[in-house]
């Protein structure tokens, strides 16, 4: 019998998007990511080997997470969490106070968000909001 593989904490999470710049300011203008890595500028994708990798897109970091960025889906097309695949993705706040305060951030600047959502036997609140892909996000906090 096969032994189960030893994970450690996720790597990574690469998110295909539509529109890269809309999505990069997205997502270090609201949630604090840092560009650490992007596609070389350039027409032939065969002239950096980092190409295959990025797709024309970014690596961005804030704290442990390291979160991609893939410019390849059609302009057309939205994220559907009822489709094979991601159904959202979470980011954690130290309290339910900074959830509060992210409720007004997310008002401010336009961002489509649901209502908080207290999971008693869970321990914590969750609230969710879209990105402009439309790919649901959460904050999650203790309650």
């Amino acid at each position: 019998m096969a032994g189960q593989i030893d994970l450690g904490g996720i790597h990574h999470i690469r998110l295909t998007v539509t529109d890269i710049e809309r999505s990069r300011k997205f997502y270090t203008e609201l949630l604090g990511f840092e560009i650490a890595a992007e596609a070389p500028a350039s027409h032939d994708p065969k002239s950096d080997p980092s190409y295959p990798v990025l797709w024309g897109g970014v690596v961005m970091a804030r704290g442990n997470y390291l979160l991609g960025l893939r410019p390849v889906a059609a302009k057309e097309d939205s994220f559907d969490e009822d489709r094979v695949g991601l159904d959202h993705l979470s980011f954690s706040v130290e309290t339910r106070a900074a959830l509060n305060a992210a409720i007004k951030v997310l008002d401010e600047r336009g961002v489509k968000r649901g209502e908080v959502r207290e999971l008693t036997s869970f321990g914590i609140c969750v609230l969710p909001f879209r990105d402009p892909d439309n790919i649901q996000l959460e904050l999650t906090s203790p309650i």
